[in-house]
Order: structure tokens, then sequence, then C-alpha cells
């Protein structure tokens, strides 16, 4: 049987999204003119992502017994995400505070976790038949790191792909990187880890070549408007960012990105053309508000691709 899985270990948080027409000073209080309820966490997102990409995607999460936890149980209904393991956790689901500049779309983010915090290493290895069913298992920073180290450490021993993104940027041990396959940071998040200022495609080699060192397989630094920068033993490439319309907001940009990536990766393309499609899903993604909500159709991506270089990317 071809394995096509994605399983996605990560948070759900739920979005409280607050728009002004520019972020507020400290101390200050602004009157903003729209507030937004939905669906967050990077590692849900991602699971959104890579549902509406076409993947064949399972969640390991944990969730409480409340609204902010039935959004996400209704979300993956929707979507058709499997959540034979997300569990059920007896403190509250978290939430992350999203301030949102109108006019220019960045934003400032405050999380508290909540019950996918409280997941623990017996509920991840009670997961181990649907990791071993997958090809690709992707995890995130917001859970707590053993548990990612764990999760990691399951995929690798079952011979499944792993892809971390590195967010929110974090301390790494050294024993994390050669765990993973395809490591996936953004400008700030790549300077975080290897001390490289990443404010070109040059920096983001020598940020890679970080990487790389220390034993990660293959660094996809992400470069927002200019695309996604790949290197690998084999391979060094910049692949530029698509233009899908005006952007509206950057918040599930990364996310988008990686759960397009993992289907990409999973339906067989090579690295080049896997990273392309995750830039045509986050160029989707960022000309809509929301996180989840923003996640891209697989028809909506093909076409962006098909209008983009004359082909679609199989």
């Amino acid at each position: 049987m071809k394995r096509n899985r994605i399983t996605v270990l990560g948070s759900f948080v739920a979005d409280l999204a607050f728009r002004v027409d520019r972020l507020p000073a400290r101390g200050e209080t602004l009157l903003g003119p729209s507030f937004a309820l939905g669906p967050g966490g990077k590692g849900s997102n991602q699971a959104v992502a890579a549902a509406r990409a076409g993947g064949h995607v399972s969640f390991i999460s944990k969730l409480g017994r409340d609204p902010f936890g039935d959004i996400a149980r209704k979300l993956y209904a929707e979507d058709g995400i499997d959540t034979g393991h997300v569990y059920e956790a007896s403190v509250p689901t978290g939430a992350a505070a999203i301030l949102i500049d109108a006019a220019s779309g960045d934003n400032a983010i405050i999380v508290v976790p909540g019950a996918c915090f409280t997941i623990t290493t017996e509920e991840v290895d009670a997961a181990h038949d649907l990791v071993a069913s997958s090809a690709v298992l992707m995890a995130q920073l917001e859970l707590p790191l053993e548990i990612v180290i764990h999760g990691l450490k399951l995929a690798r021993s079952l011979g499944v792909t792993t892809i971390l993104n590195p967010a929110p940027a974090a301390s790494l041990p050294d024993e994390l990187y050669p765990l993973v396959d395809y490591i996936t940071p953004n400008e700030s998040e790549a300077e975080a880890l290897t001390g490289v200022a990443v404010a070109s495609i040059a920096d983001a080699e020598r940020a890679a070549d970080v990487f790389l060192a220390r034993g990660v397989k293959n660094a996809i630094i992400t470069l927002g408007a200019q695309g996604a920068f790949v290197k690998n033993a084999m391979l060094t490439a910049h692949v530029a960012a698509l233009d899908a319309g005006a952007v509206v907001e950057t918040t599930g940009a990364g996310d988008a990105f990686n759960g397009g990536l993992a289907v990409a990766l999973t339906e067989g393309l090579g690295l080049e053309a896997a990273v392309r499609f995750g830039c045509a899903t986050a160029a989707i993604s960022v000309t809509r508000p929301g996180t989840a909500p923003s996640m891209p159709l697989r028809t909506e991506i093909d076409c962006l691709l098909d209008s983009s270089y004359g082909h679609t990317a199989h």
C-alpha cells in the first residue's frame, strides 16, 4: 500500500483576531473596527491547509471540553481530518490574541496554549500505528519540546519523513536536528536558530548551511514576499513567490506553506516543485483574512500554478 497519509502533531488554539488601524503602543487603548473568533494554532492550521490542498490528514493534539474545543471539532469534521488521536484535556482549550494592523497586515500575537500543552509522551506513543502508516509527520514548536522530540524520534524509528516548522522560534537541542528531514523556518526563526541575520538570498544560504551542518537533510527558509530558499546536499535553489492578489493578512502564510509542502512531498514532487506548491498555497492564503479560514482548496492552488507557470506542478 502506498503511504500517503500526513500526520500533524501540533497545537489548536482559538484565534481572537482584533483589527486596528495601527498596533497600539504600550499602555495605549485603541478602538478597533472589527473582531473575529476562529480556529487557530500552528499545528491545526497546517492540518487544515494540507487537507484542503488534497492531503489525507490525521491530527494528534488535545482539546478541552469547551466552546473553543468545539470550534476545532467542527472544523476537522468539515475538512475530513482524522481525529482518532485528538485527546480530551481537563484544562481549557488555549487561545491566541492576534492584533492586526489593518493597513499593512502586520500582526502581534500572544498565545496561551492551554489543553494542547498537556499532551503526554504516552498519548503520542498511542498513535504509533497511525504514524507508522503515514508518509509524513509534521510538527511545530507550539507543544512542549519533549513532546516534539518524542514525536520526531517515533517517526524516525518507523522510517517516516519528518517536517519541523520551528515556530515560534525556541532554543533547540543538538539532538533534534538529525531527526528532521525538512526544516522550514522563516527569516526571523532562521536567525534565532542559526545566528545568521537573513536579509538576502545569500544570507538564507548561510543560514541553511548551519542547519545542514547540524544534521538536517533539507533546509527550506521561507522569505515572505521573496518566496523561499532551499538547500540540501544536491540542490541549491531560490523559489520565487507567486502573486495571487492583494495581501490582506499574513498570519497564516507559514502554516499554508507547510501544509502545501507536506502534500506535494507526499505526492512525490521533487523538492523545488514541492516548495513552489507550498509558495502557491501561501500566496492564496494571504489574500484572505484569518488563518484556517484562509487556507485554499486544491483546485485554487492548481489554478494559480497553471496561470503562473503554464502547467500544474504535477
